[in-house]
């Protein structure tokens, strides 16, 4: 039951990027000109419109993990923390490649990655 729950769910987030990318970005994005200038152009805007987009389908697919997890028997603490610390990490790549670093989220995202990974073990 859990595994086809965490199925649906990790489907759920691919359909959110493909079909969000190609029915909804990509039609908002042709239109620049209506776009709000931040720092200066529209790329930054539209950069953080993808990056934030795609954002949820990390955490999606993060949860499906867990709820997977979940039907294997008991999820420990650091077995959270892993899950959750590695989409943290992913999620610092969306900013840095869609922004070109100008969104400061990396960073926190960075750093809470860092900071979860590290609180592995230390009970």
């Amino acid at each position: 039951m859990l595994a086809f729950a965490a199925a649906l769910i990790w489907l759920t987030g691919l359909a959110h990027s493909i079909l969000g990318e190609r029915y909804i970005l990509m039609r908002l994005l042709r239109r620049a000109d209506s776009l709000p200038k931040v720092l200066g152009s529209t790329a930054f805007t539209a950069g953080t419109l993808r990056f934030a987009w795609h954002l949820t389908t990390v955490a999606w697919w993060a949860l499906a993990y867990l709820v997977f997890a979940l039907g294997h028997g008991p999820v420990g603490r650091d077995d959270v923390l892993l899950v959750i610390g590695t989409a943290s990490l992913v999620s610092a790549v969306f900013p840095l490649v869609f922004t070109r670093g100008r969104h400061l989220s990396w960073v926190v995202f960075l750093l809470v990655g860092g900071l979860v990974l590290a609180a592995r073990g230390q009970g």
